[in-house]
């Protein structure tokens, strides 16, 4: 919202100068983003009178021009200027003037007395881009005829006006007007507000042009008139053109400009259609599939109607019988617009519902200032007035006579009463209300309130003001009117209590630093992903996923199960980028819904939340060197990578298939603890499906863990160390090919030999076909088996008898024999 402190001053009039004006509004809420004046420094530039105007004797386009600049002499001032003629008034730069840079950052042009072609110039004559009012340079500029010759002309042209450009945020739709922010600073200064008044035309003919409302949820309330006989080029007052341009505003035509001086003001947007172009009745509705409209700024817009379901409407239409001639509340159609030969005028003023507007001039790649408002809402209230207000400009401008005001009211916004309490308020804001501190801000704000009992105030908001819907909205206007900068600041104070730290729990950041020494990056993602990789690698239905409502990106629709899917991603951008070694780890949560999770703090009912470790590795094994031989990486490096990751913890990996894993090369991680094993995550490859749905040359590995599971410890046991020592043995079975060696330790601890501390694998063989004592279809495997006992040596006869507790473990539950 931009606009003129002597324009706001008109009908609020604080006390108090430009810059404390411009922090009091900053400090209600009302950013003042800019505040410069209307023309930049200049000095010595009067308002002058050229006498005469007579041919340069050696210059074809230039003049030599006599001028009445004050100083009780004439100046002869030689002018390159067109429109340089005797008789008209003129800023004149005298002789020690400084005007404007030419560009930003530029030294001022100081003007001095100088020769042109042999002829001396006494000054400088201004465009108006010379004084920084402007582009316009073709001329210098004209003054009105009953300019005072010789006053200065910042003085004359009100040139230290101040321009204020206020950063609005999206709910305050009742300050997009000048008596929107006039009614706001009365209430942040006290100063009394005077409404903008005016005499309403009389009403001299009874034409009126039938409008049919045929959709309320398009439109509230719709009121026009008929005006005939006006004069479309008569010229706009110059006050009028002036507050237009320091508002921003271009003048065009005086009925242009006259309905965007009133939708300035006054904060309603209105439209002036020329009736002799509009062919029978008007009717306001939804577009239907198929029509087109030539917008005033030349585009042609094809709409559409509903969809299938009879909801979603394109956009919304002013139509007469040959199809639609505006697009509702955003611009009108070109064929109707008025000209300089309009005689006959249709102006109306709507309220358009704000649901209807939102997004539709979004949706045709443009913007205007009535869609700005129109989505934001309007005061359906003052529709009328404010027709009434442009209808009286139009006739003292333009002239004309005046048809009765046709007005249609559907369906007005009921504004219901908000409830605050004071306790709230203070608890929110954070310091001392009392009642009456509270009800003058309302009284201020203009808003109809009661006071109940235990201090509750029930406001029933104003017409106009929209973002008054629930209780927090009236704790920010008292918050607002008390002024922020009047809020002290005070730290906060809690009771800190000094925990010791869980000694028997693994923090997240040593996961991470052990992760990164192994030569993981972390990386961070986004907790949502798209449809078709959450389907892929989760092997889940449409239905099973759990659906962003309103998602940021279409690659993020649905909520991620694993944290594979944004990792893979990584993958594929770093190998486009050249890599060819990739390590990555990521730690988040991930999200599945299970109807047994009960609502809590920071807990969603029926949605598991999880935190999780997942990782890839990719490319070789270590990094290429000469020293070592180049292969791929593969399940059992990133296995020892866990292994060391987890340290002092245990786990074991038992075949199992996941729907993104290879079926033959992906097993489930199993915790070992005193109760047990339990599944903790997954490690394996991609699955090969997979590979070639993301396009890589070779097959990562995967891992993903439960965090909260790899950060139970324990407290660390003390231990003795033995005086009496180790002893080893080795136990070689023979076993079926499809027996895993963790199988056999497994039969091994399950023997539950006190004296065993250790049982490490360290040889497997597989025979060749008919060389060996062994079937094809056997291998031999060698443990080494550490005992010791830490009360005495260990005798022979007990180490054998060990020895073969375990063997005969291993023959029942294996069916292995000694080798």
């Amino acid at each position: 919202m931009q606009f003129s402190e002597s324009w706001l001053r008109q009908y609020v009039n604080p006390s108090l100068d430009s810059n404390a004006l411009g922090h009091a509004m900053t400090m209600a809420g009302l950013e003042v983003e800019e505040q410069h004046s209307v023309a930049p420094a200049f000095t010595k530039i009067v308002v002058a009178q050229i006498l005469s105007a007579e041919q340069h004797p050696d210059a074809d386009r230039l003049r030599v021009c006599k001028v009445d600049a004050g100083t009780g002499q004439e100046l002869q001032i030689v002018c390159g200027a067109p429109n340089a003629r005797a008789g008209i008034k003129i800023p004149c730069a005298l002789v020690g003037a400084e005007l404007p840079p030419a560009e930003a950052g530029g030294k001022p042009f100081m003007i001095k007395v100088g020769k042109l072609r042999g002829v001396e110039s006494q000054g400088m004559l201004c465009s108006g881009r010379e004084l920084g009012l402007g582009d316009d340079h073709e001329g210098i500029l004209e003054l009105p005829a009953d300019a005072p010759v010789g006053q200065n002309i910042r003085q004359y042209l009100d040139l230290d006006d101040q321009i204020f450009v206020i950063k609005l945020t999206p709910n305050k739709a009742d300050c997009l007007s000048l008596i929107g922010m006039a009614r706001e600073v009365s209430a942040i200064t006290g100063a009394s507000l005077c409404a903008p008044q005016w005499t309403s035309a009389p009403v001299s003919i009874q034409d009126k042009l039938k409008v049919s409302i045929e959709s309320a949820d398009l439109c509230g309330r719709f009121a026009g008139r008929v005006i005939r006989g006006v004069n479309p080029q008569a010229k706009t007052p110059d006050w009028i053109v002036r507050r237009l341009a320091r508002a921003g505003q271009r003048s065009i035509s005086p009925l242009v400009d006259l309905s965007n001086y009133v939708m300035l003001e006054m904060g309603q947007p209105t439209h002036v259609f020329d009736i002799d172009k509009l062919t029978g009745d008007l009717s306001v509705r939804w577009a239907k599939s198929g029509e087109t409209l030539e917008l005033l700024n030349g585009q042609t817009v094809t709409l559409q109607g509903p969809d299938t379901a009879g909801k979603i409407q394109d956009a919304g239409v002013v139509a007469d019988q040959t199809g639609p001639v505006a697009l509702a509340g955003i611009m009108g159609g070109n064929h109707c617009a008025v000209s300089d030969d309009t005689e006959n005028i249709y102006v109306e003023a709507a309220y358009w519902q704000p649901s209807a507007i939102q997004g539709r001039a979004r949706r045709f790649n443009f913007s205007t200032d009535a869609a700005h408002r129109f989505e934001r809402g309007v005061d359906p209230q003052n529709t009328v007035n404010c027709l009434e207000y442009l209808t009286a400009l139009i006739v003292e401008v333009c002239g004309g006579q005046v048809g009765p005001i046709d007005d249609h009211v559907l369906a007005l916004p009921e504004r219901k009463p908000v409830r605050m309490r004071m306790s709230r308020a203070m608890k929110v804001i954070g310091i001392q209300l009392t009642g009456e501190i509270i009800a003058d801000v309302f009284q201020r704000l203009g808003f109809e309130f009661k006071h109940e009992a235990n201090d509750v105030f029930v406001v029933t908001p104003p017409s106009y003001r929209f973002d008054i819907e629930i209780e927090e909205d009236l704790i920010e206007e008292v918050a607002r009117m008390y002024g922020f900068e009047n809020i002290p600041d005070v730290p906060p104070t809690s009771s800190l209590k000094m925990s010791a730290k869980a000694e028997a729990k693994r923090g997240i950041h040593l996961l991470r630093q052990r992760l990164a020494l192994q030569g993981y990056q972390e990386a961070v993602n986004f907790g949502f992903t798209d449809l078709e990789s959450e389907q892929r690698l989760a092997g889940v239905t449409e239905k099973d996923v759990i659906a962003v409502v309103n998602p940021i990106a279409s690659q993020y629709g649905v909520m991620r199960s694993n944290l594979w899917g944004g990792l893979l991603a990584n993958l594929k951008s770093n190998l486009n980028r050249g890599a060819s070694r990739v390590r990555l780890f990521e730690a988040g949560r991930v999200f599945k819904r299970d109807a047994h999770v009960q609502e809590g703090p920071g807990v969603v009912a029926s949605f598991y939340q999880p935190q999780r470790v997942g990782g890839l590795a990719y490319g070789t094994f270590i990094p290429e060197q000469w020293a070592s031989v180049t292969r791929a990486v593969d399940f059992f490096d990133v296995k020892g990578d866990l292994e060391r990751v987890l340290d002092p913890l245990h786990f074991t990996t038992e075949a199992a298939v996941h729907p993104a894993l290879h079926p033959g090369r992906s097993a489930q991680i199993q915790l070992l603890s005193s109760s047990g094993k339990r599944n903790i995550g997954w490690i394996g490859e991609l699955h090969p499906a997979l590979q070639q749905v993301y396009e890589l040359p070779q097959a990562p590995v995967l891992f993903e863990f439960d965090l909260e599971a790899v950060r139970e410890l324990g407290l660390p046991q003390p231990e003795e160390l033995s005086k009496f020592p180790a002893v080893q043995r080795d136990l070689a079975v023979v076993v079926k090919q499809n027996v895993s060696a963790q199988s056999l330790m497994d039969a091994m601890a399950s023997s539950k030999q006190a004296l065993v501390r250790a049982v490490e694998l360290f040889d497997e063989f597989k025979p060749k076909a008919g060389s060996s004592s062994m079937a094809d279809d056997e291998k031999s495997l060698a443990f080494r088996v550490t005992l010791l006992n830490p009360q005495e040596t260990l005798q022979d006869a007990q180490i054998e008898a060990v020895m073969m507790t375990l063997l005969a473990s291993l023959e029942k539950n294996c069916a292995a024999r000694l080798r």
